[in-house]
């Protein structure tokens, strides 16, 4: 049965932390917007640990922020815990991580959904997609209702045949307590999509008033917290949560009454028990056919690959203000029930601990995004995109970026307009983009500072500076915001100009910055009176400013290449001189410029010299 005779504009599957970027970004842009998902009770469940941020991670989220992305001011009013991570080391590697209430988090974000113009949300299990000549053109569902869309946007995380591992014990599901998609994959293969498995793992849960915390080390947030959310830039009805329409969502002035975390470690114990027990996990027994993260490794993988590590730090941390639930942040694990609870009461803190949900591991179905543009439209099905761990990330952080860019680009994509492509200089949502379009991944991908080859100017204080073109082009701020935006530009570029050309003690501002390294700055007069967000972006210009300026050079270097398109018929096995590896990559890949090629792994330096003789060769043809 087809559902109203209506063709959506954008149509998302799955309501995920790429689902409900994917989806406001949709709507927000005023399409047209259906939201599909199994459960509406579970919309942005933080199935794992209820943390936003990190290394790379807090910046990406504030690239969101500065898209129009819900992510960070979600984070900023539903937080129990702020801290800026490295805040000792210098601004340049600092970055905002917070612990979030899990379920004020996610019923937020419902209810944001609910509000939003433009957006329908519907429950009910996408089964397979509806193609035609080549296209998506809607879906199929499990209850017989079929949706008709011009763009469809996959986010289905861990749930394509999810299969979850305690031991040798097996169950279906993407996700402790939930189901399986296990029909939408059949969908995807038929359109000639290749699928493949990754695992995860999520450790236990435990019930705080078991927990000893007089042996543990507590952990405290930070007196004057480090938010996401560009919150200077907002119209004061932006920063809290109650709507014109009388309606009030969840949530709390960002900051107050944080909670503590705790730290304790491994034991020789804990370490005997896995050891002892590893032909019992379901990740060495050979149970699971799916790579794990390498990053992020089960409890037994620590003991395996780091042999010579005595003990692993442990983190409990609370999962919200009205719950005694606390999740074991480092003790991942598949062992078996039985295993687990000992494993447990090894540990100092937790000898007479609770376990309130056993630790898993889980087993998907991903698609390797070498198969997806850069826009993360499908190469092989026109009109379909593909967003967060379907694309072989793992995070939350990962995953809404990638709805959030997958959203937009199905609006353009329905309007026949422009994707928006954020470039590897522009931000870690480029980089992470580049790298799952261009290199693919063989593991969970995770986002690093070092992928990065221009970190330091992604600074998480810049991202809506750097951004600002493509949030004016695609209309994805209020006009409001962006003049604000346009202002703060404006006075941080008349400081940092100011501290390079303004004199005191025979030295300009700026060299006496850059002198002094970390003692007390010396700060000309009424720079006090600039606002903290302001004040921070220019000192931090100041004190970079050589790195910076070099990093900026290096980007107008590559930036001829990265113009250099492709033509899209090429077959590279035929072209002379080329190596066979590089052809097998390239015609894999498909690169869509002479800088894209370049970063392939297994394409060098010469094969790109043969390229650009091809590519002139090409040029000079169709002159003549």
């Amino acid at each position: 049965m087809l559902y109203n005779d209506i063709q959506f504009d954008v149509i998302v599957c799955g309501a995920g932390h790429a689902g409900v970027e994917a989806a406001l970004a949709a709507s927000r842009m005023g399409a047209s917007t259906l939201l599909l998902t199994g459960n509406i009770d579970t919309i942005a469940q933080m199935s794992c640990n209820p943390a936003i941020g990190g290394q790379a991670k807090g910046q990406m989220v504030r690239e969101i922020d500065a898209l129009g992305g819900e992510m960070a001011i979600n984070t900023d009013v539903t937080a129990i815990q702020f801290r800026l991570l490295n805040e000792s080391k210098g601004l340049a590697v600092q970055s905002p991580r917070a612990q979030c209430d899990k379920k004020a988090y996610q019923f937020r974000l419902k209810h944001t959904l609910e509000l939003q113009p433009n957006l329908q949300i519907f429950q009910a299990m996408v089964t397979g997609l509806i193609f035609k000549a080549g296209k998506v053109v809607g879906c199929r569902t499990n209850i017989d209702v079929e949706f008709l869309g011009h763009s469809v946007v996959i986010t289905t995380g861990t749930f394509l045949r999810g299969l979850m591992h305690i031991g040798q014990n097996k169950n279906e599901g993407g996700r402790l307590g939930d189901f399986s998609a296990r029909t939408l994959s059949s969908s995807l293969q038929e359109a000639g999509i290749e699928l493949l498995r990754l695992k995860t793992g999520t450790p236990p849960r435990l019930l705080g008033r078991s927990i000893d915390f007089s042996k543990m080390q507590e952990q405290k947030g930070d007196s004057k917290p480090t938010l996401f959310a560009f919150h200077d830039t907002r119209d004061s009805a932006d920063l809290f949560h109650v709507e014109q329409i009388g309606e009030q969502r969840i949530g709390w002035l960002p900051g107050m009454a944080q909670v503590s975390c705790w730290m304790t470690y491994t034991t020789d114990q804990t370490a005997e028990l896995v050891r002892k027990n590893l032909h019992l996990s379901a990740m060495y027994s050979g149970e699971i056919a799916g790579v794990g993260p390498r990053y992020c490794p089960s409890i037994e993988d620590k003991f395996v690959r780091f042999a010579d590590k005595p003990r692993h730090l442990l983190f409990l941390e609370p999962e919200g203000r009205n719950t005694n639930e606390y999740y074991v942040n480092g003790l991942s694990t598949s062992l078996p029930f039985d295993i687990q609870i000992k494993m447990i009461h090894s540990v100092p803190g937790l000898e007479h601990a609770v376990l309130l949900r056993p630790a898993y591991a889980v087993e998907y179905d991903f698609a390797p995004p070498t198969q997806l543009y850069p826009s993360l439209e499908s190469r092989k099905v026109e009109n379909l995109f593909f967003a967060g761990q379907i694309n072989g990330t793992s995070g939350y952080e990962e995953a809404g970026a990638q709805g959030l860019v997958a959203g937009i680009n199905a609006v353009q994509k329905a309007r026949g307009e422009q994707p928006l492509i954020i470039q590897r200089h522009e931000g870690y949502i480029g980089v992470l983009i580049d790298d799952l379009v261009t290199k693919g991944t063989k593991e969970p991908y995770r986002m690093f500072t070092s992928r990065a080859e221009y970190r330091l100017l992604f600074n998480h204080g810049s991202a809506e500076l750097r951004l600002l073109h493509h949030a004016e082009h695609y209309k994805l701020l209020t006009y409001n915001r962006l003049m604000k935006i346009h202002e703060k530009k404006k006075r941080i570029e008349h400081w940092a100009n100011f501290f390079e050309t303004t004199r005191c003690n025979g030295a300009s501002f700026g060299d006496l910055i850059r002198r002094n390294g970390a003692g007390e700055p010396e700060l000309p007069p009424g720079f006090a009176d600039e606002s903290p967000f302001v004040r921070e972006e220019v000192l931090y210009r100041v004190a970079y400013r050589g790195y910076l300026s070099r990093e900026l050079r290096q980007i107008e270097k590559l930036r001829e290449i990265e113009k250099i398109r492709i033509p899209g018929g090429i077959d590279y096995l035929t072209v002379r001189g080329l190596r066979r590896e590089s052809a097998l990559k390239l015609t894999e890949v498909r690169p869509g410029t002479l800088g894209q090629a370049s970063r392939i792994s297994g394409v060098n330096p010469a094969d790109i010299s043969i390229l650009m003789v091809l590519i002139e060769s090409a040029r000079r043809s169709a002159e003549n």
